[in-house]
């Protein structure tokens, strides 16, 4: 079977919209993909302060914003669509959403962004709500990536996401995954201080020190100690570590630094326990992508650390960095259309594998 699907993803640091265009190919239990048209739609001003400010709304207005986002994301699918000549083609979109509470030992997770919306506005099936069954299961609902590692990308031993939040994932016999700590939303907010959207190549980073009384207090917080399956809301970054490194007082460059410092040690520290947990040995390979890929100076660090365990990184082509999870969730979206399982219970913790996904067909029947 073929499917042509668009994926949206919408991450925490809040760089914008991607969209990938996805041909994704079923045969014998087996499945390829190719990415035929993808793009990031940077958020206007307007879209960057609502969604930063939406866990402070009242109920009524987090669901105002939850429909407008909807109305707002289908729109920029036609705009998608109608720039790529794309009418006609597109079978199915898969929407992650915008993470705003994310209460996993409660239940619940909410991501904005109403698929009812999109598919009224594009006239398409559209499956949201993607987190929401493994949650119910008592899973973390994240991450949720890992399945479409395993089904696209399993020639990997490691696979670990450089975005708003880091998360790594184990391509093993039981598949592992948990979020390891923040990264780019911080990193992002400390860049605009300095008047730039985000600290490209990691280059203010390379010209700081790495404060060790800072970067002591960040390594000794409580969630560095939990064991996984473990995840991540936004607000650890923005209300936690954010003020955390504020405290301190220090320059951009030094704060930048010593928190780059900070992302590179607990990946480090998580993949060695992975590895000695699973007893791995021989050389092995780690897929990174997400927008942290690109910070040259982190990577390097990461190369650095990840030697001595005989653990070689690799940058993959940037369609693939950009647009992983854009694509991922794609798939997603196509297991829930075949009504299949789309998350993998010993990554979220939940009772069970699960069908994750809310269908809206938007089409005319």
């Amino acid at each position: 079977m073929v499917y042509r699907v668009i994926g949206l993803m919408s991450g925490s640091s809040l760089d914008g919209l991607d969209i990938a265009f996805a041909e994704i190919h079923e045969n014998g239990g087996k499945w390829s993909y190719e990415i035929l048209k993808a793009d990031c739609y940077p958020y206007p001003e307007e879209w960057i302060g609502r969604l930063k400010s939406a866990i402070s709304l009242n109920a009524l207005d987090y669901q105002l914003l939850h429909t407008d986002y909807g109305h707002y994301l289908g729109q920029q699918v036609n705009r998608f669509i109608r720039e790529n000549g794309l009418q006609y083609k597109v079978a199915l979109i898969a929407s992650h959403g915008h993470t705003t509470f994310h209460l996993p030992a409660r239940k619940m997770t909410g991501q904005l962004g109403d698929g009812a919306a999109i598919a009224a506005e594009t006239q398409l099936p559209v499956v949201s709500d993607l987190r929401a069954m493994d949650i119910a299961f008592g899973g973390q609902g994240a991450p949720i990536v890992p399945i479409g590692e395993k089904l696209l990308l399993g020639n990997y031993d490691y696979f670990l996401n450089l975005g708003g939040i880091a998360n790594v994932s184990v391509n093993a016999d039981t598949y592992i995954a948990f979020d390891i700590c923040p990264a780019n939303r911080v990193l992002n907010m400390l860049a605009n201080e300095a008047g730039k959207e985000y600290d490209k190549g990691g280059e203010m980073a390379s010209r700081g020190n790495v404060n060790t009384g800072l970067l002591e207090k960040l390594n000794s917080l409580d969630y560095y100690k939990q064991h996984y399956p473990k995840s991540l809301a936004n607000d650890f970054g923005t209300d936690v570590v954010y003020p955390v490194i504020k405290e301190a007082a220090l320059s951009v460059p030094d704060a930048l630094r010593t928190h780059v410092e900070h992302i590179a040690v607990q990946i480090a520290k998580d993949i060695a326990a992975l590895k000695n947990s699973k007893q791995q040995t021989g050389g092995q390979r780690l897929l990174a992508t997400g927008g942290g890929a690109f910070n040259t100076f982190l990577v390097d660090l990461l190369r650095n650390k990840l030697s001595a365990l005989n653990i070689e990184v690799v940058v993959p082509d940037k369609n693939l960095v950009n647009y992983k999870e854009a694509l991922i969730m794609a798939l997603i979206g196509v297991l829930r259309w075949r009504e299949e399982y789309s998350v993998i219970a010993s990554v979220t913790g939940a009772a069970r594998a699960s069908i994750g996904g809310a269908l809206w067909l938007g089409q005319e029947a």
